[in-house]
């Protein structure tokens, strides 16, 4: 009774890693959009927290360069922090919450 217990939660624990790595693979095509200063700074996060796009309005660059640099890190940390929860949620729909508590990067 026992190894079969084992045998079937060696099972279920491979398949949620298959839904896991399926959840991963679909995060890198995630396309995640943010912006700052109304839109004068706009960028692109994929569910993987890269930075794929990055669109400064050519006024912006009549600006300070500190608040150019406060508008980048703005819209930056606005794309990260979306894609972040978007992440969290689909991994939770896999893991049923299991994840939760832990804190693994990039989730």
């Amino acid at each position: 009774m026992l190894k079969g217990n084992m045998t079937k939660m060696l099972k279920q624990a491979q398949e949620m890693q298959k839904r896991i790595e399926g959840i991963q693979a679909e995060l890198t095509d995630t396309i995640i959009d943010a912006d700052s200063g109304g839109g004068m700074v706009r960028i692109k996060v994929n569910g993987n927290l890269e930075l794929i796009e990055l669109f400064i309005k050519p006024e912006v660059l009549d600006e300070d360069k500190e608040i150019i640099e406060d508008l980048i890190i703005s819209a930056v940390n606005k794309g990260i922090s979306k894609a972040q929860s978007e992440s969290k949620e689909k991994m939770n729909s896999v893991t049923g919450g299991m994840l939760s508590g832990l804190n693994i990067p990039g989730m």
